[in-house]
């Protein structure tokens, strides 16, 4: 049963869903626009299960799948070991009405209550992390899906780069398609599908939680060990009687070991080698290229187009220069002829076995989609009467913020603006309302009398094994990396 509301009609009559702003009229045996409530012989009903952790179930995987015809008899496991989420428990909208569970434990003799609600998010996104050296785009370039405008490109993270996507401002503050497109693709991000996304004057590029990027239709294998700068300090004594001199190419930071600092210590001598691009501190080079998806993150295929002739007083005939990109990917090797010109050669085992190290020290490339939100004085007042407590409560650390039952992160600042992970959260967390705006299970853990002291719902604080049993519930067993949502350090002592 959900939170939302109808009147008493005729089976055979609509019926009004409250659950969020749209309030749809549904008719008997069908859904409202969310997909979320239907008309059941003239009841209002969620259609999807309510999600509570059990830590009594094996981990099957990440999750246990919901099952109707298993062995599960429908009993609730007494506190600490249940958890309630706030998956498929309803909304407060419009916005009065007490969150739908409020849920009293005792977690080591001490009172606990859990505050169930799902929230609708208006003003929401995803933060997406895209490892690759590959360039997706200009920094403030648009992202696209499906043509419509969903976010901008941000900045580079020393191997990864991000996106910024969604917020009310194309939710909202757009055409209807561009809202409609954008909640879309956020839903799909924070669901762990797959979406494919084009940047203004970039890539295209396909983004799915905790899989590998596919750039321009090429799946991303590694991530970079550092820029070139860092990858000479990590490997120059490595690379010490192997060669004589070692490029590492890269977009941001290309490094030249004879005249890095790493080189002079291991007294690598001067080589001649002359390199394009403006020059930083020694043997740091910035704007060896164009931006691309060549070496190192920029738009060469050819190593020998980033360095000009050698000085003739300094290079002498043989010598042994290695270029190496940031991510191993590219690697060739040169010796200098008589007229100092570098000739490819076949690379020497030794830099082969090199190229394999630095290989070896990239970590896998994946996509990381942070779903990000800020929980409004609407959702607070499904918790207490006096939302602004509940803000302070939670910048004192009295109360423990989740998602699903997985951690967040919470902004400093005002408000209780959040941010979590989407793969630690059980499958299918994420809802929609067609307004639009996403839907994100909130779940706020204190002791009971720090909620009584804050202005709570005591009223309809009820306990664990009180909540509607059967079909309509679906145990979980909880994700291993989470930290247990009831565990002892939420029940932290009041200040006062």
């Amino acid at each position: 049963m959900s939170d939302a509301t109808a009147a008493a009609r005729p089976a055979d009559e609509k019926i009004r869903c409250d659950a969020c702003p749209v309030m749809c009229y549904i008719k008997p045996g069908m859904t409202g626009a969310c997909d979320r409530y239907a008309n059941h012989a003239g009841e209002l009903v969620r259609v999807d299960p309510h999600v509570l952790l059990d830590r009594t179930l094996e981990q099957g995987g990440n999750v246990v799948p919901f099952n109707r015809s298993g062995d599960w008899d429908g009993k609730l496991i007494n506190a600490p070991e249940t958890f309630v989420t706030a998956i498929g428990a309803g909304t407060t909208y419009p916005d009065y009405k007490p969150a739908p569970f409020i849920v009293s434990s005792q977690v080591e003799g001490v009172d606990m209550v859990t505050v169930v609600t799902e929230g609708i998010f208006s003003y929401c996104g995803v933060k997406v992390k895209i490892d690759t050296d590959r360039y997706l785009g200009p920094e403030q370039a648009t992202v696209r899906a499906a043509g419509e405008p969903v976010g901008h490109v941000t900045t580079s993270e020393y191997g990864s780069q991000m996106l910024s996507l969604g917020g009310v401002h194309h939710l909202t503050g757009g055409g209807k398609k561009e809202g409609r497109v954008t909640c879309e693709a956020l839903l799909d991000l924070c669901n762990g599908k797959a979406v494919e996304l084009t940047i203004d004057d970039g890539a295209t590029v396909i983004v799915q939680a905790g899989k590998a990027p596919i750039v321009n239709g090429i799946p991303e294998e590694r991530m970079r060990v550092g820029c070139g700068s860092a990858t000479i300090g990590m490997f120059a004594k490595q690379w010490l009687g192997k060669a004589d001199e070692v490029v590492v190419v890269d977009d941001h930071i290309t490094g030249v070991l004879s005249e890095h600092q790493a080189g002079k210590l291991l007294d690598i001598p001067e080589t001649g080698i002359k390199m394009k691009g403006r020059r930083s501190t020694p043997g740091r080079y910035f704007q060896v290229a164009e931006p691309g998806t060549g070496w190192g993150g920029t738009n060469i295929s050819d190593p020998l187009s980033i360095i000009g002739p050698f000085d003739a007083k300094v290079a002498k005939p043989g010598l042994r220069l290695f270029f190496i990109s940031t991510t191993g990917e590219h690697s060739a090797y040169y010796e200098l002829d008589e007229t100092l010109a570098p000739v490819a050669k076949e690379m020497p085992a030794d830099l082969v076995s090199s190229t394999e190290r630095v290989k070896e020290n990239c970590e896998p490339a994946l996509c990381t989609v942070l779903f990000m939100a800020g929980a409004g004085g609407s959702l607070r007042s499904g918790v207490t009467e006096n939302p602004v407590r509940l803000t302070k409560s939670v910048k004192d650390a009295l109360t423990y913020v989740t998602s699903g039952g997985a951690p967040v992160y919470v902004y400093p600042g005002g408000g209780i603006t959040f941010m979590v992970d989407v793969t630690r959260l059980p499958e299918n967390a994420f809802g929609y309302v067609p307004t639009p705006a996403l839907v994100a299970p909130i779940e706020f853990t204190l002791r009971l009398s720090d909620y009584e002291a804050l202005g709570g719902h005591m009223d309809h604080v009820r306990p664990v094994d009180g909540i509607p049993r059967g079909e309509g519930v679906r145990p979980v067993a909880p994700f291993l990396e989470n930290p247990w949502p009831l565990a002892p350090h939420t029940a932290k002592r009041s200040h006062g």
